[in-house]
């Protein structure tokens, strides 16, 4: 299909206005948006196919340098794996002879789990092509995709995978069991937590208050957010539990209030997350007609056995309010922070249309800690840094995870 000139000039405007009214982050990370887009221009007006519009305005948005950032036609909508298959992918050298991506996280519930692909298996074809870093493996929504994957044992196996359609086409993420507990040893347990669905999360914070409840004789515990891809307020149901005292955590930030200036302390505040879903119409009038530069307070939940002896595992998939866990645990000394360095994926973003089937995605606020930190492209560094490891994998043995629970019983 052909795109008119006239309707790639006017997507162009479109988002160029967008980009300049509603794109957000205080870093700016030295892009000049009015220059890069002139630079860009003829490529763009050039580009007469979806395909070619598609990747001519993703190349210039990717210049801005920042998360949540994308442009796409929803005929053409491909997902990474992390959102289509729950799992996570990273380079994997092959010795010297090039590199192949190596299934990570590979969440519980999720399609790739279902399929049979554990950690460690290495990704050969999707959909009958070689792919091999740095192109990325994608996925479309709701069609079967087809994968030759190269397992531990180094055998070849020919896997046939349902990409589910997701429910939200405003968030398209496919969903694998949010929360997953278990007791490693007596006294330390194991809190495992892929993503934070909802956008309060009164499911969610039951999930873990059941999770808790479970860990009532652990005076230890293990946080395992690695592969976590973030979520929404519900997180805040976590982050209680690691003080039992109400605790500043840090605070969103709109484009407009950071523009005329603010006083964290003066920001609205979001204390708990409530109980019954009624509770959610008053949440609606409460937050609806105010700026959405907000504090959160963690809930005064009370102490736990297991204060004072937490590690959280994080990875360099581990994003947005993940990162959120970490940095507060960070900054509080709540937690040993066990793993390798987060991506650094902390904005708040939306979608806008802009016409034609075609959809432009923005960030539109900031979160920083309470001391004032923005963690989008920075990243947590670990207390511990250490690598997983294929090697241990194919004998069924977590680097990470091991080393996590050296490190939480010295505490």
């Amino acid at each position: 299909m052909t795109i008119p000139q006239n309707v790639r000039e006017e997507i162009l405007t479109k988002v160029d206005r967008l980009v300049q009214r509603k794109h957000f982050n205080p870093a700016l990370n030295g892009a000049n948006w009015s220059e890069l887009v002139q630079e860009r221009r003829p490529r763009i007006l050039a580009a007469e196919t979806i395909e070619a519009l598609e990747n001519e305005m993703s190349s210039l948005l990717s210049r801005l340098k920042t998360s949540h950032t994308g442009f796409f036609h929803r005929s053409l909508r491909t997902i990474p794996a992390r959102h289509a298959i729950n799992a996570t992918c990273r380079p994997y050298s092959l010795n010297g002879s090039g590199a192949k991506w190596m299934f990570q996280d590979v969440h519980v519930g999720g399609a790739a789990q279902k399929a049979g692909i554990r950690a460690g298996d290495l990704l050969v074809e999707l959909d009958g092509k070689e792919i091999s870093p740095p192109s990325q493996p994608v996925f479309r929504m709701g069609v079967p995709a087809r994968l030759t994957i190269e397992k531990l044992s180094g055998d070849r196996a020919e896997i046939e995978i349902g990409v589910p359609a997701p429910k939200s086409k405003k968030h398209p993420v496919n969903q694998p069991l949010a929360i997953v507990c278990s007791t490693l040893e007596p006294g330390l347990g194991l809190l495992k937590v892929t993503m934070f669905p909802g956008a309060v999360g009164i499911d969610l914070a039951h999930g873990f208050d059941r999770a808790i409840a479970s860990f009532k004789e652990c005076d230890r515990l293990i946080v395992d957010l690695r592969g976590n891809t973030g979520g929404g307020i519900g997180v805040l149901r976590l982050m209680s539990y690691l003080t039992p005292d109400k605790r500043p955590v840090g605070y969103s930030l709109t484009k407009k209030r950071a523009a005329g200036g603010y006083r964290r302390e003066e920001l609205a505040q979001f204390r708990r997350i409530p109980s019954h879903k009624a509770a959610l119409i008053w949440l609606l009038l409460r937050y609806a007609f105010v700026d959405k530069s907000i504090a959160v307070v963690t809930e005064g939940l009370g102490q736990q056995r297991f204060h004072g002896r937490v590690v959280i595992l994080v990875n360099e998939h581990s994003a947005s309010a993940a990162e959120m866990v970490a940095g507060f645990a960070r900054e509080n000394s709540l937690a040993t922070i066990v793993g390798t360095k987060t991506p650094g994926r902390l904005l708040s973003g939306t979608g806008f249309k802009v016409g034609h089937g075609f959809m432009l995605g923005l960030p539109v606020g900031a979160y920083l800690t309470w001391a004032g930190t923005l963690l989008e492209g920075k990243g947590i560094e670990p207390d511990v840094s250490v690598d997983l490891s294929r090697d241990a994998l194919r004998q069924d043995r977590d680097t990470q995870l091991e080393r996590a629970i050296e490190v939480v019983l010295k505490l």
